[in-house]
């Protein structure tokens, strides 16, 4: 709803999805909105996934005769007018990473990993002067959230942006890494507070969902050994290797169910670590695990102050913004139990209200209408 009215606001039926992944978002937006719709994505193996996706909805359509969709079991509740029929407009996908630094015109480089052909340079299609284009990012990583908003600021050609970001921990800071531009802040207003720095465990856990995290203090659930599993890897790592730090070992959602010695023996190796070197029976392992309590009392507070972080990372942007004398306003679409990063960030170059106010009252409707599905767990 929110991109179609962006869409229609603007004048623009062009969109440039930016770190679009395996294209689900691009594939709705080009196949379910009729939208033309570039994908840009980093990691040449997900822009080949997505095109397979699109030619597998593409044969579902032929299947179809391409004049309508299959029959859905119950309505969604968030639309209240049967959806229009699908079509057969794939998106167009590029292999490239955003330089942030670079003009709008270039900012692509090379695909990691490269893939086998050129990528393009220009997503836009054309110089600046030609047709608006709507950019949007849906969960745009660490500093790829910053770099939209930058190139939105400078890009006479993109009209609108919606950003919705995630992985604070990996935003670069001026007090962290030389950057001439980091992604926090942004804003002169945020970088001229005194105390506005954000260590990377404060990002990191801005990043986590309270609202999934309450449910499982509530039922005591065993995925809370998880966050003791991984403190005492982390020590074990750092006393046989000091020099590693945030090792970030991820070893799947079931890990946590294994005894805690075969958890080490496949987490170990990936930091390149050897687990018969490690001790991983003593009696200092077994004072470590008894200490789960705390592990979790301590993260639960850092639950409680990471919407703080959030708000002021999401509250630089939109400063920044303003600062540079665009519409702007951040808008929180859905319940974050569906998902914690429920915040977009909308900008434009022409006033928004058109826009929020048919947002405002498809958000009365759905409250008129009710619903009979109860949220799904959010991400964290």
């Amino acid at each position: 709803q929110l991109l179609q009215r962006l869409s229609q606001a603007t004048g623009c039926d062009r969109v440039v999805d930016i770190g679009a992944g395996q294209g689900h978002l691009s594939r709705f937006l080009a196949f379910g909105l009729g939208l033309s719709v570039t994908a840009v994505e980093g990691d040449g193996r997900l822009v080949a996934a997505a095109e397979r996706f699109d030619q597998e909805l593409l044969r579902e359509l032929g299947k179809l005769g391409g004049e309508g969709r299959p029959q859905r079991r119950r309505q969604n509740r968030h639309c209240h007018t049967p959806p229009p029929p699908l079509t057969p407009r794939p998106p167009r996908h590029l292999a490239g990473r955003l330089d942030p630094a670079a003009p709008w015109g270039d900012f692509l480089l090379p695909p990691d990993p490269p893939g086998p052909g050129p990528s393009t340079p220009n997503p836009l299609g054309g110089t600046p002067g030609g047709s608006p284009v709507l950019v949007t990012g849906l969960h745009a990583c660490g500093d790829l959230s910053a770099a939209l908003l930058r190139h939105f600021a400078r890009s006479p050609s993109v009209a609108a942006l919606a950003s919705v970001p995630c992985c604070y921990m990996k935003l670069s800071t001026p007090w962290e890494a030389a950057t001439c531009a980091p992604g926090y802040p942004l804003s002169a207003s945020v970088a001229s507070l005194a105390g506005h720095e954000l260590s990377y465990r404060a990002r990191e856990g801005a990043c986590h969902a309270l609202e999934g995290y309450t449910g499982r203090l509530a039922t005591d659930s065993g995925g809370l050994r998880a966050h003791c599993y991984r403190a005492a890897l982390e020590t074990l790592i750092r006393a046989a290797a000091p020099g590693q730090k945030r090792p970030g070992v991820q070893l799947g959602r079931k890990a946590h169910a294994l005894p805690f010695p075969q958890y080490a023996r496949l987490g170990l190796p990936r930091v390149g670590l050897d687990p018969a070197a490690v001790a991983l029976d003593s009696g200092a392992v077994g004072a470590m695990l008894e200490q789960q309590h705390k592990v979790v009392a301590f993260f639960s507070l850092m639950l409680l102050l990471a919407p703080l972080v959030e708000t002021l990372i999401l509250l630089d942007r939109l400063l920044y913004l303003r600062e540079q004398g665009f519409q702007c306003t951040l808008v929180p679409l859905f319940d974050p139990q569906f998902s914690p990063r429920n915040l977009v960030l909308v900008a434009a170059r022409t006033p928004l209200g058109a826009v929020l106010a048919g947002l405002a009252q498809d958000s009365s409707e759905d409250e008129d209408v009710g619903g009979t599905e109860p949220p799904r767990e959010g991400q964290s």
